[in-house]
């Protein structure tokens, strides 16, 4: 997630050489990830979406993120 970042809400995830983009409220996803990892990531962003909308609204507003645990 970057400060300043365009609308809609989503977040930027890299896993070796791949690179995607998923929109936390839809999970509409853009690039290209391992299909493993992929299903991990959707996971992840299903279980903490209002933490990843919390954290959206924070960085529009320049504050501090709210660190969000990883699956595990």
């Amino acid at each position: 997630m970057w400060y300043d970042d365009h609308a809609p809400p989503h977040i930027h995830a890299a896993y070796g050489g791949y690179e995607i983009v998923v929109g936390i409220t839809d999970g509409i996803s853009k690039g290209s990830f391992p299909r493993r990892a992929l299903m991990l990531l959707s996971e992840w962003v299903r279980m903490h979406r209002e933490e990843l909308l919390s954290d959206w609204e924070k960085a529009r507003n320049h504050e501090p993120l709210q660190a969000i645990p990883p699956l595990e």
